[in-house]
């Protein structure tokens, strides 16, 4: 698997005779394993088709605000651009370029443009004399201080006849000048993380368990994110639907407390990095019925004895050199409960979901959390998406470490 396995990535393509090079592009992040969503200005539609790329793609190709067979039915380029983890725009036509210097919205793949926050590459695509020009040079150095990356044109024979800079770069070259700017000299480049997520399950009988309502959104999200950074991934998770995809990281399915003990002790030692985001639970029957038990109008009592602290465990084992992240979820003194966990467990930070706050903790698509430093100073965030928040916390982290 390449490093573009799963990465969500935007096209855009405007009215340049070098749009028929960008189903080649798209072809080529196909293969690589990208997920490709189109975007066209309305006039590129003359130099390459929509169908073409929708069939490359696997998606619908996006050219207006509303669908075309419903006016109703908006693409949303706010959704677009926190959908991908890069935008190309490929080719980039000098008028293009101006629009996007000026904040020029007038068609979805600007809006989307302005509202994307993840990298954004431009390929720029003219004849030479309008390359050469003081206002497009001045226009791609703007671009360049926005934060933009510049995927520089070659030198060739042009749609005029004449000969020179200003041909769009070649698929290949795009893909490879992307994948560089993405995947080398990341935050996390070299460390491994271990991270735990989900439930556990503690069985009763060969039918029954004690469990909780974790999802795993949480932790796979922190995964797929760390490892979006650079990070080879050891994911450690309990019982659950949630998949992850992505060639740093490497799944280890448990379902018992003591067998994500034993999975957690097994890579500790090699990681640099350790989240610890699952929701263990706490106690576990002391006798397990070798076949599933009767249902009886008598009372049923299970005894129950406590399971050993996998982070508690882990925080006496730490070295100087590890990082060690755990998760308190509470209902109650919230932060005081926190700050004894983060001293009581060895911890270098800890993150802390309150059931108080509405859209947190399990069975959400968002949660709202809050990180104690080993300062025990609070660094609080609002409500967000649980994509969101990984990105805060690997964030967070990476100025830790």
């Amino acid at each position: 698997m390449s490093y573009w396995s799963g990465q969500n990535v935007l096209l855009g393509i405007t009215a340049s005779i070098a749009a028929y090079k960008s189903a080649h592009l798209l072809r080529e992040l196909i293969k690589a394993g990208a997920n490709v969503k189109v975007i066209q200005t309305p006039a590129s539609k003359e130099f390459v088709t929509p169908l073409t790329l929708s069939t490359l793609s696997k998606n619908p190709v996006l050219i207006d605000f509303t669908q075309d067979e419903n006016e109703e039915v908006w693409n949303n380029h706010v959704d677009l651009g926190l959908w991908a983890d890069c935008m190309i725009v490929a080719p980039a036509t000098a008028k293009t370029l101006s629009k996007m210097v000026s904040g020029e919205s007038d068609n979805l793949l600007l809006a989307t443009y302005l509202s994307a926050r993840c990298p954004v590459f431009f390929a720029p695509a003219m004849d030479l004399d309008m390359y050469a020009h003081p206002s497009t040079q001045e226009n791609i150095q703007k671009l360049l201080e926005f934060g933009n990356f510049f995927i520089p044109p070659g030198e060739g024979e042009l749609a005029s006849g004449l000969s020179g800079k200003g041909r769009m770069a070649e698929p290949e070259e795009i893909v490879e000048f992307v994948a560089e700017q993405l995947f080398n000299n990341l935050p996390l480049s070299g460390k491994q993380v271990m991270i735990t997520a989900g439930p556990t399950f503690e069985s009763i009988d060969p039918v029954r368990f004690i469990g909780n309502y974790s999802s795993g959104k949480m932790g796979f999200s922190i995964a797929l994110e760390a490892a979006k950074k650079g990070a080879q991934i050891k994911l450690i998770s309990g019982p659950t639907s949630q998949e992850v995809t992505h060639p740093l990281i490497s799944r280890v399915n448990v379902t018992s407390a003591q067998e994500m003990l034993d999975a957690c002790l097994s890579h500790f030692k090699q990681s640099d990095i350790t989240i610890m985001s699952a929701a263990v639970a706490d106690y576990r029957p002391k006798q397990v019925a070798s076949k599933k038990v009767k249902k009886s109008d008598d009372n049923l009592y299970i005894d129950l004895e406590p399971t050993i602290d996998i982070l508690k465990t882990l925080g006496n084992q730490k070295s100087s050199k590890q990082f060690l992240c755990g998760f308190a979820l509470e209902s109650e003194n919230e932060e005081s409960n926190a700050q004894g966990k983060l001293i009581k467990k060895n911890l270098d930070m800890i993150v802390l979901n309150s059931l108080q706050d509405k859209g947190a903790g399990f069975n959400h698509d968002t949660n709202k959390i809050s990180i104690l430093d080993k300062n025990n100073k609070f660094h609080r965030f609002e409500l967000k998406s649980k994509v969101e928040a990984a990105q805060d916390i690997i964030d967070f982290i990476i100025t830790q470490v």
